[in-house]
């Protein structure tokens, strides 16, 4: 039976969409103009925070959100996870690190291992999606559970190579550093990319978390019935 309009819903996650869009794109808008500004550039010689907190502050908000707003987290544990391996896939840009290191624009230790690393969860991704598509039972897998900590672990560690190479080539004379990366365009990755795919993976753990739960609780019951009877 269909609700009527006076007796609909009004918090259920698909209302949640359009707000969500918004905020992404006033989020992209916002790193626009703090870029072109110089926000996420630091001394030379100092740790990337500006960055750093560019990287963070959209997590901790979705976060924040996840866990204090019942809709929102709705929508989180609703999301195609489909959509969200197969946009993983564009992960296989990180090839560009490696050319843009080939170039002295980077330093090559950070852009091997960005590139690499994302080239690796990119290049992976469409089979993730096949399997989602084939097997609706994967999402609950350990191999999900293991691609999508592996896809954090890369962006983490990324953002923790090129601190650490820059922080490392202070005062060198000519020395190449992460500098480009808080800069526009490349500035988009850490501070808006990087936290997108982050919490495409969250909201793939988070799914696979509550399927396990639930179909744990839904063995248990039967078995319950069982005994009883």
């Amino acid at each position: 039976m269909l609700a009527s309009p006076d007796t609909a819903d009004t918090t259920s996650p698909s209302r949640v969409t359009a707000p969500v869009v918004v905020a992404f794109i006033a989020w992209f808008a916002l790193v626009l103009l703090f870029g072109a500004n110089g926000a996420f550039v630091s001394p030379a010689g100092t740790p990337p925070l500006p960055l750093l907190i560019g990287f963070l502050a959209p997590l901790i908000v979705f976060m924040g959100a996840y866990w204090g707003i019942g809709v929102f987290r709705d929508f989180v544990l609703a999301f195609d996870l489909r959509l969200a391996a197969g946009i993983q896939a564009w992960r296989f840009a990180g090839l560009a690190f490696i050319a843009l290191a080939a170039h002295r624009v980077l330093p090559a230790p950070f852009a091997w291992q960005a590139g690499l690393g994302d080239m690796a969860i990119g290049i992976t991704a469409p089979w993730v999606l096949l399997a989602l598509i084939r097997r609706p039972g994967f999402a609950t897998s350990p191999l999900f559970v293991a691609w999508n900590l592996l896809g954090i672990l890369d962006l983490v560690s990324a953002l923790g190579t090129g601190a650490v190479s820059t922080i490392l080539a202070a005062g060198s004379v000519g020395a190449v550093t992460t500098a480009p990366m808080a800069q526009l365009p490349l500035v988009l990755i850490p501070a808006y990319f990087v936290p997108v795919f982050f919490m495409l993976h969250l909201a793939a753990l988070f799914q696979a978390r509550q399927s396990r739960a639930a179909g744990h609780t839904t063995v248990q019951t039967a078995r319950n019935s069982t005994s009883a009877a």
